[in-house]
């Protein structure tokens, strides 16, 4: 087994960069789902289609999940500091693109440029907090991770729709910029050079065939929905180009994706704990307005304010689950998680026009406290057996696999709520597909302390 290997630096220079890193990483994240809330206002500004506005989101979330896979090289090739300012640098440059936007296509090339930098930067705060804290810590600095990586998505539509109300839908680029620009500042000043760059050979084979492995397989989400036959043709070419990439990482003495590290059953069965947690966030908060916005005609805004405890819960518990598995380890708060989604799932499996709101923001918020018990343990232990040089690896593998993953839940519930032809009775189905998430996470999580057991 690896032992992890920690940077050795100050707890002033660490305190800088945890704060510099969780705030862009926040934003970047948050950003990714204020243009749920602003699709109808820019369907109707700029004269497009609700199919056409909605590549704004169904586009960012395709690049992340595309340029991902790129940033263990990244990380590898360059040192902390000059991957940091080029991530944010880009964003910017997408951002500032979005603060001057006139036509459709200029706004969905200002998305796609923040995608390819949220893709990146998600993945260099893992590795780099996971790099500068000692291994006792790791579950608390994870936890505020984790924090980041679930409440970011899910105050976005909040802020998106208070915004809204005010002011014009550019304004969700602008009153962005100038913190991304306070974070560039601040790492341009503040961020210590502490990674040594390797003279790796970049392998732009195994970058073509990852671009057109994860376009196809991410890309067949949306073909899915206008024809079946042509999604499931991408799906399975994109398949088979993924197991070509795969393969050829096992021959590679500088892999782009050292996959290896699945022979780690910490990593590879975690990592798909972790998976069904975020599935199961998702999916629920796909779900919700799509129920409160269309059965009982709230408005976007109050359908925005509901997911807010939720979101806000999950912050609280994901900062006190962290400090929670240091002192005692993963079983219990993972059981604890599992369990209190099941219960926060009976008003939500039973949902009806008559439902109060009340009670289903209350039930979604429980579900989010559960989420936050499972998601955080389940990326400290994922990483419990990795190397410090496997790190960049592991997260740029783990937020991949978590974002495809994510994104087929979101459409696969949809998909399913829209087939009866109530949509009450569609959202009850959805809703009873993550009850079966639920079950499958911890049946994954039975089987890892099962052969942890045997070792």
């Amino acid at each position: 087994m690896s032992q992890p290997q920690t940077v050795q630096i100050s707890n002033h220079t660490r305190r800088l960069i945890t704060i510099i890193l969780l705030l862009s990483t926040f934003i970047s994240l948050a950003s990714q789902t204020m243009m749920v809330t602003a699709l109808p206002v820019i369907q109707h500004d700029l004269h497009v289609s609700l199919n056409a506005a909605q590549w704004l989101t169904t586009g960012y979330t395709l690049i992340i999940g595309i340029v991902t896979p790129l940033s263990s090289n990244m990380y590898d090739k360059f040192t902390n500091r000059h991957v940091f300012l080029g991530i944010i640098g880009t964003f910017i440059v997408g951002t500032l693109l979005g603060c001057f936007a006139t036509n459709f296509f200029t706004l969905l090339l200002a998305r796609l440029i923040q995608a390819c930098a949220s893709g990146m930067l998600m993945s260099f705060q893992m590795t780099t907090m996971i790099s500068i804290y000692p291994i006792e810590k790791r579950g608390s600095i994870l936890g505020l991770s984790s924090l980041v990586i679930s409440a970011g998505p899910a105050i976005g539509p909040t802020l998106a729709g208070f915004i809204l109300q005010v002011l014009p839908w550019r304004w969700l680029f602008i009153l962005v910029l100038p913190f991304m620009v306070l974070a560039w500042i601040g790492g341009y000043f503040k961020l210590a050079n502490f990674s040594q760059p390797r003279d790796i050979k970049i392998d732009y084979l195994s970058v073509l065939i990852s671009l057109i492995g994860a376009g196809l397989t991410l890309g067949s989400l949306t073909a899915f929905q206008v024809n079946a036959w042509v999604g499931l043709a991408m799906l399975i070419v994109g398949l088979a180009v993924i197991a070509v990439f795969v393969k050829r990482q096992f021959h590679l003495t500088n892999p782009m994706l050292k996959v290896q590290i699945f022979k780690y059953s910490s990593f590879r069965l975690m990592t798909i704990v972790g998976i069904f947690a975020f599935m199961v966030l998702l999916g629920t908060e796909q779900l919700m307005p799509i129920f409160t916005e269309n059965v009982t005609h709230t408005g976007s805004f109050i359908s925005g304010l509901i997911l807010l405890p939720g979101a806000i819960c999950n912050a609280i518990a994901a900062s006190i689950v962290g400090r929670i598995y240091d002192e005692y380890g993963p079983k219990w708060l993972i059981i604890t998680g599992g369990v209190i989604m099941l219960l926060a799932s009976i008003p939500l499996v039973t949902i009806s026009r008559e439902s109060s709101l009340w009670v289903l923001t209350i039930a979604y918020a429980v579900r989010m406290i559960g989420n936050a018990c499972v998601f955080s343990p389940a990326l400290s232990e994922a990483f419990s057996q990795l190397s410090r040089a496997e790190n960049s690896h592991g997260t740029a593998l783990n937020n991949t696999l978590r974002q495809i993953f994510g994104a087929v839940s979101v459409t696969m519930l949809v998909v399913i709520a829209g087939i009866p032809s109530s949509l009450i009775t569609g959202i009850r189905i959805s809703m009873w597909v993550t009850v079966l998430l639920v079950i499958l996470m911890l049946l994954t999580f039975a089987r890892y302390l099962a052969t942890k057991q045997k070792h």
